[in-house]
């Protein structure tokens, strides 16, 4: 059987068009190629996002930071010492952006020192959103970073 350039053309799209099938279809079906939003309800937090940039603001106007620090295979927290811990009401919130069954939350209550050490075995090497959210009288404070653990 003899095959003419016509021939040729329809088979040459027809194979290019089951090889884009093949990776759409493997692309949609594979559980490693899942891509979440970082916050579920993405427009209700969308409405609060002025309060988040005031909250913001008034943590940089403290004479001290939080910092983040990575010792051995750990990663601590250092709050101020301005801080009271056993009084406030507050969070600290790491986000996976990647996966969102990594994402786990620590509240003030179960903060003992003024450096906090995340468990090793909770942090997954990759990004993470780390958010410390707290209030103190009548005043939200909000610091946020991201870190490659």
């Amino acid at each position: 059987m003899k095959i003419n350039w016509g021939t040729g053309i329809v088979i040459g799209m027809l194979a290019f068009i089951s090889f884009i099938m093949y990776f759409v279809v493997t692309m949609m079906s594979s559980s490693d190629y899942d891509h979440y939003l970082v916050v579920e309800d993405y427009y209700k937090a969308e409405l609060h996002y002025q309060q988040d940039i005031d909250a913001q603001e008034n943590a940089f106007a403290l004479n001290e930071q939080i910092s983040l620090e990575r010792r051995g295979e750990s990663l601590i927290i250092i709050f101020p010492e301005g801080i009271d811990l056993e009084n406030m009401m507050g969070m600290v919130s790491l986000y996976r952006p990647s996966n969102k069954k990594l994402d786990f939350s620590i509240p003030f209550s179960e903060i003992k020192s003024s450096e906090f050490k995340i468990p090793a075995d909770q942090l997954v090497n990759g990004r993470w959103n780390v958010n410390v959210t707290w209030k103190n009288d009548e005043k939200e404070f909000m610091y946020k970073t991201e870190i490659v653990y």
